[in-house]
């Protein structure tokens, strides 16, 4: 019996439920085809578990790491007397700089080894108002203004010709 004849058969309210019902298999079986392909959270979850995905990512270790030791070499040298703390217009706006620097860090080699690969933009914004509160500080807010609205320009030039990638 084809699909035509059972719908001839079937009243408009049981042929609008089995519509109904088609579609929803329909999205189990796509959502089942994404999660074996590793698309979704289901599939992350199973990569988690083998050992994959997230959880094996040691590049979001070291780059807290490397926060870390930045801020605190920063620190060290100002106490020791290297820096003065009015030098760049306040510490801080050297340790901002030292973030944004490590953020970039992370989003050049994210985008480079396919190992590591995941979406940046998040970072990449991060890394930005890091870098503009602390040049802010050095440089002054208008001509940082400026360059940030030159920078997020190209960020989202950038995401539009590589949408997807980042």
């Amino acid at each position: 019996m084809s699909d035509e004849e059972m719908r001839a058969e079937l009243p408009p309210e049981d042929e609008r439920e089995a519509r109904r019902r088609a579609r929803r298999e329909r999205r189990l079986r796509e959502q089942e085809e994404k999660e074996e392909k590793g698309e979704g959270f289901g599939g992350m979850e199973e990569k988690e578990e083998k050992g994959e995905g997230w959880g094996r990512d040691p590049l979001g270790g070291i780059v807290w790491a490397l926060i870390l030791i930045s801020v605190g070499s920063i620190l060290l040298l100002q106490t020791f007397g290297y820096i003065e703390w009015d030098q760049f217009g306040g510490i801080w706006n050297l340790i901002f700089i030292a973030i944004g620097v490590v953020l970039l860090f992370e989003v050049m080699v994210r985008l480079l080894v396919p190992a590591y690969r995941r979406p940046v933009l998040g970072t990449l914004i991060g890394a930005c108002i890091m870098l503009a509160i602390g040049l802010g500080g050095i440089l002054g807010s208008m001509s940082v203004l400026a360059f940030g609205l030159i920078v997020v320009g190209v960020v989202v030039l950038l995401s539009g010709l590589f949408r997807g990638r980042l």
